[in-house]
């Protein structure tokens, strides 16, 4: 299990990240190559990503560099996810360049503790062979990342909303209780339950930043190291949306566009972004966010100039059962 103990100016000093973490994201995708749980719901992102690889010829940098340095396993080294990534991808890169050599060295042997580490690896203390790490990171995130990054910002958007009313109806201790099922605020306790090591981290007065993952599934992950600074990344809300066609049940109920409208507010969606995955203009998605509204599957609110379009439970439902049927064989 694992446990962040608060005290009153954590639970003042607890945020949510404005925008997905690239390095977290890049970690967590390659986690979905290592293990069919959650497979169904990145099916489409799980094919095209391997395409993509194939023709960006990065499938042997991924499978001799990025896999081993981030198995899904208790432990990979926490330099590989710095904080300065909230602040944009390159941000991140530049910090795992800054890396003290003493640092990664020790983290590399914490890894290799429980996962053989290949000896090209070995010399990642060195900034010469950071800089290759870096360089084939930079490549991964562009060619299987960047495509979804528009509907990742999406998802992390209306996860902040859903959190805000958490915090306006409870406080920062109804924020903390509105995590999922696997997280329990007990005051002063937030607990993870299932995590795969005992783990306390004492905040100590420095908060806790929450940052929302669209690669994440099921359970949250946390640094290693209790002296730096704290984060909690955790799967969003919401089904991953889909590029591939659905049954043909749900084409049928709905309509090909409207059922891709509706899919598409899956991680939330403006009626401009929706009308472009659509194929159609934005005043006949108009239509279909109008009609999928008053059928009860989406509800729609106002942020800024723009209208986000989320699922109802009942549309959740439908499309969860459709994505199901899909993945049967």
């Amino acid at each position: 299990m694992l446990r962040f103990h608060f005290s009153a100016e954590d639970l003042a000093r607890t945020r949510v990240a404005a925008a997905p973490h690239p390095l977290w994201e890049i970690a967590a995708s390659l986690h979905r190559f290592q293990t069919p749980a959650g497979r169904w719901a990145y099916a489409a992102w799980y094919r095209t990503a391997r395409e993509r690889l194939r023709e960006a010829g990065l499938e042997n940098a991924v499978r001799r560099t990025l896999l081993p340095l981030y198995p899904r396993a208790s432990y990979w080294p926490d330099f590989l996810t710095p904080l300065e990534g909230a602040y944009g991808l390159e941000a991140g890169l530049t910090a795992i360049l800054a890396t003290p050599p003493a640092r990664v060295t020790a983290e590399l042997a914490a890894l290799a503790r429980i996962r053989r580490i290949p000896p090209h690896l070995a010399r990642l203390p060195e900034k010469g062979a950071r800089e290759e790490l870096v360089s084939v990171l930079r490549a991964y995130h562009r060619t299987v990342i960047e495509p979804h990054e528009e509907w990742m910002h999406e998802g992390v958007h209306t996860e902040r909303v859903r959190l805000a009313r958490h915090l306006l109806d409870g406080g920062t201790e109804g924020l903390l209780g509105g995590l999922g099922p696997t997280v329990r605020w007990r005051h002063p306790l937030l607990e993870i339950g299932a995590y795969p090591t005992e783990h306390d981290i004492r905040l100590e007065g420095r908060g806790l930043l929450l940052i929302p993952s669209y690669f994440c599934w099921k359970g949250p992950v946390s640094l290693a190291d209790p002296t730096l600074p704290p984060v909690l990344i955790y799967s969003l809300h919401h089904e991953p949306p889909r590029a591939a066609p659905g049954s043909p049940s749900l084409e049928v109920l709905l309509g090909r566009a409207r059922a891709t409208v509706l899919r598409a507010t899956a991680a939330g969606a403006t009626t401009t972004e929706a009308a472009h995955r659509a194929g159609v203009t934005p005043a006949t998605a108009t239509h279909h966010t109008t009609a999928l509204r008053d059928a009860g599957l989406i509800t729609s609110h106002r942020h800024g100039n723009s209208v986000i379009h989320t699922l109802t439970l009942l549309g959740a439902t439908m499309l969860s059962r459709n994505l199901r049927q899909d993945a049967e064989p």
